[in-house]
C-alpha cells in the first residue's frame, strides 16, 4: 500500500480543494484549552491548511507528519519553522517527544482497521498527563471512496472509537460536530501518566 494513502498523486488538487475554513472554529476551541505556547503534534497534516494554520495563529509550537512528499514540501514552505517529517503516522516516531495536544484530521479513516487501533494507542504515548486527543472520523460505522483517491475509506463507528480511546487510557470528554458535518472525538489521558 503506498504511504499517503493516495494522497501523493493528488497532491495539487488536494491543496486546491481544502476548505479553508470548516473546523476552524472547533480547532481553535480546542488549542485554546491547551496549556499557553502548546507542543501539538498534527497528524496527515497535509500542507498545513487550515489546521496547523490555525494552531499556529494560536500561539502553539507546532510539529507535522504526512506521508506524501509533495504535502510536506508545501508544509515545509508554508510554516517553515514548524518541524516536519515525511513519514506514515501510524510509523514515526513523533519526533522522540511527547505533546500537549495530537490532532488527526481527516486521518483516522484512511488507515485500515488495525492500523486506526494502532494510532490511537500510539497517540496516547505521545501525550504528557493531561495532554488532549482530538481527531476525526464519522460516528457511523461506514465505508466509502475517498473523493480524491477513490480508495476506500473505513469508520469504525463511535462505539469502536470509544472503545480503542479507553484501551489506549484516553479519557472520552466530548464529541463535536463542525459546520462541514465532520464528528470529532477530543480524548484526554490521565494527569498521572501517559498511556503505556
Amino acid at each position: 500500500m503506498e504511504a499517503s494513502n493516495g494522497y501523493e498523486s493528488c497532491a495539487e488538487e488536494f491543496i486546491t480543494a481544502r476548505d479553508t475554513f470548516i473546523g476552524v472554529g472547533l480547532v481553535r476551541d480546542w488549542v485554546r484549552r491547551l496549556p499557553r505556547r502548546a507542543c501539538v503534534l498534527d497528524l496527515g497534516c497535509g500542507h498545513g491548511v487550515p489546521v496547523t494554520q490555525t494552531l499556529v495563529e494560536e500561539g502553539a509550537r507546532v510539529y507535522g507528519v504526512d506521508a506524501s512528499p509533495s504535502l510536506v514540501i508545501a508544509f515545509h514552505r508554508r510554516f517553515p519553522g514548524c518541524p516536519v517529517a515525511c513519514e506514515p503516522a501510524e510509523e514515526s516516531d513523533f519526533f522522540g517527544r511527547t505533546f500537549d495536544g495530537v490532532i488527526a484530521s481527516g486521518l483516522m479513516f484512511l488507515l485500515h482497521p488495525g492500523a486506526q487501533a494502532l494510532l490511537i494507542r500510539r497517540a496516547a504515548t505521545a501525550l504528557v498527563p493531561g495532554g488532549s486527543f482530538l481527531f476525526t472520523a464519522p460516528a457511523q460505522v461506514a465505508t466509502w471512496a475517498d473523493v480524491l483517491t477513490g480508495r476506500t475509506s473505513t469508520s469504525l463507528g463511535a462505539e469502536a472509537y470509544r472503545a480503542a480511546l479507553a484501551g489506549a487510557g484516553l479519557a472520552l470528554v466530548a464529541e463535536h460536530d463542525d459546520e462541514g458535518g465532520n464528528h470529532y472525538y477530543e480524548a484526554r489521558a490521565s494527569r498521572r501518566s501517559s498511556a503505556a
